[in-house]
């Protein structure tokens, strides 16, 4: 015979209540509290406002310009910060050791070996190269430095500029790009995808067909034909807005079909409905009514985007037919890699490519979890 279970008590009053408060809730924390539980896309998303707050403050993180030159540490490889000494003893200030270069009579490549007796106690907010911050304001205080002389986190390249700094620099570029691009591709698929499922009729049929022709089409040549027909004249602002509406062309297709769809069961809806029936317009139908109802798939959607553009600016620089120096971004820092012989004697010039990967894979992540969040019959997810 089976006994019965007897419950704690309050145990009904306690239900009722968490289900009092979650019939309360409003769709926006329902959405942040899963999105919570998802600790991998929460984490990629602090990582991505870590980076991207990196890239903003780049002039006063990075130790140099990204143009300085160190003519006595060419190619030389990456510096480790250290606590303790060659000898185990503890130095409240970190420090770097500098190197001795001499030339391999046999291969007459550079060779770098530590010498303990240049130890660089690292200074923190102090003077140095003098720059322009969003050429807003001028200042030359940098977050750290080599106090008599020289610190390259990430070593230097075949000219002695510090990887470290000019990561950086790149990282405003590369990933600026990929918010230009969410902006232009969230507009057109909003735009296009909420006409050709509202009005329909020959305004469907020739989204439809657009979209069918661009994703027909393969991405990477058609955009290095398009990239390699933009004047060679043109200044670096107006080649990095170029390569940025070239990348957004298709974008948005996705996006628009989505929103189509949504719209097209969206518009017989009795808000819908009335909201036309008492003369409002097309735009403010779209925009004020419809649009809010999946507002937040819509954005979770446009933000796997950006990945695609990152990739892709990165390719076109590496191949030489987007940004070009002076312009300083990931893909243009890994054009020195293209070469067996380069990555095997200084391996620390992949890493621009490190952060490419990085950055890529938080943004999926991080639009993982947006997904599952804002999906309200997903119950996984939960990392």
């Amino acid at each position: 015979m089976s006994e019965a279970i007897a419950l704690p008590a309050g145990a009904p009053a306690v239900q009722a209540a968490d289900e009092q408060q979650l019939a309360t809730i409003t769709p926006r924390e329902l959405t942040w509290r899963r999105f919570k539980r998802h600790r991998l896309a929460l984490a990629s998303g602090c990582f991505l406002g870590v980076l991207y707050l990196i890239a903003a403050l780049c002039e006063f993180i990075s130790p140099y310009k990204p143009e300085t030159r160190n003519v006595a540490a060419i190619n030389a490889p990456p510096m480790l910060v250290r606590f303790f000494d060659l000898d185990g003893r503890f130095h409240l200030r970190p420090f770097v050791y500098g190197y001795d270069m001499a030339v391999n009579p046999d291969t007459w490549m550079r060779e770098y070996t530590v010498n303990p007796s240049k130890r660089y106690p690292l200074e923190f907010f102090a003077k140095g190269d003098p720059y322009h911050f969003w050429n807003l304001a001028r200042g030359e205080r940098h977050l750290f430095l080599a106090k008599g002389g020289y610190v390259h986190v990430f070593g230097t390249d075949q000219l002695g500029r510090d990887m470290f700094s000019r990561v950086f620099y790149g990282a405003r570029i590369s990933l600026s790009i990929g918010l230009v691009g969410l902006v232009m591709t969230f507009v057109l698929g909003i735009v296009l995808g909420g006409l050709a499922g509202y009005i329909g009729g020959w305004v469907d049929r020739a989204v439809q067909r657009l979209t069918a022709v661009l994703l027909s089409i393969p991405q990477l040549p058609l955009w290095m034909a398009l990239t390699a027909a933009l004047p060679p004249a043109w200044s670096p602002l107006r080649v990095y807005f170029g390569v940025t509406i070239i990348l957004s062309l298709f974008g948005w297709t996705i996006l628009a079909r989505q929103v189509r769809g949504r719209f097209l069961a969206l518009r017989v809806e009795e808000f819908v409905v009335a909201a036309r029936l008492i003369g409002a317009r097309k735009m403010r139908v779209i925009l004020r009514h419809m649009l809010p109802n999946f507002l937040s798939h819509t954005i979770t959607t446009a933000t796997l985007a950006v990945p695609a553009m990152i990739i892709g600016e990165t390719s076109l620089s590496f191949l030489g037919i987007g940004l070009r120096p002076p312009v300083v971004s990931w893909g243009v820092l890994l054009q020195q890699a293209q070469n067996y012989q380069v990555i095997v004697m200084t391996p620390w010039l992949m890493i621009p490519g490190l952060f490419v990967v990085l950055a890529v894979m938080a943004f999926n992540l991080f639009g993982d979890g947006l997904r599952d969040a804002a999906d309200p019959y997903n119950t996984g997810g939960q990392g």
